[in-house]
């Protein structure tokens, strides 16, 4: 026999946590990239220079852009974010994938091994990668206290709805919680196409 306190329960965990909303940003084309990689690209000695604080604490945007050139097509002014990282990884779109000619998998951050690379130029060189491309998947950033609220893990997936008049509701949203992250939702370019959605609209659990 089901426990109707446990269902109560349930419902009313949904209803608290689809109650409170969730600033989603979409994630444009963009690059991480490795000091050795960088300076390559800009020269020996090149440091970021800072063009927009992101949303999540210590990130930026930098002033810095690179070409992407795949076997089929180019895509430019793909905007370097900062600061710099240990590892070069390159976030792109399923129809940026289309355009350069490479089938990037569908990945969380840092999961590199066995994807694409491409050849990345910038203003005084150029850099040849083995691997680094994806397709980042779409992604709730949270603190643990965010995570105690929302009753949710570290990597667990879940249903995230957006608001009419095109509302969706994506499946699959990965958590990923830490000290260092504030509650902010990503999604790409083709996902907020999809449903007219704009850089700092609202998602709610579902």
């Amino acid at each position: 026999m089901t426990d109707t306190s446990q269902i109560a329960g349930e419902i009313l965990i949904r209803l608290e946590r689809s109650s409170r909303p969730i600033i989603c940003n979409v994630s444009n084309r963009h690059i991480h990239i490795s000091k050795d990689i960088l300076e390559k690209l800009f020269g020996e000695g090149y440091s970021l220079k800072k063009a927009k604080e992101l949303m999540q604490p210590g990130q930026y945007a930098s002033t810095a852009k690179i070409t992407l050139k795949g076997p089929k097509g180019t895509l430019t002014g793909v905007r370097i974010l900062g600061p710099v990282r240990e590892n070069t990884q390159i976030e792109i779109s399923r129809t940026d994938c289309y355009t350069l000619g490479i089938n990037a998998p569908l990945r969380s951050s840092g999961d590199l091994q066995g994807s694409p690379g491409a050849r990345i130029i910038g203003s005084s060189g150029s850099a040849q990668l083995s691997e680094g491309i994806i397709v980042a998947q779409r992604h709730i950033h949270m603190t643990p206290a965010d995570a105690s609220f929302f009753k949710v893990k570290n990597k667990q997936k879940v249903r995230v709805r957006t608001r009419p008049p095109r509302s969706v509701v994506f499946e699959d949203m990965l958590i990923r919680v830490s000290e260092n992250y504030c509650l902010e939702c990503h999604i790409d370019t083709d996902e907020a196409n999809s449903c007219d959605f704009k850089s700092s609209d609202e998602v709610f659990l579902s």
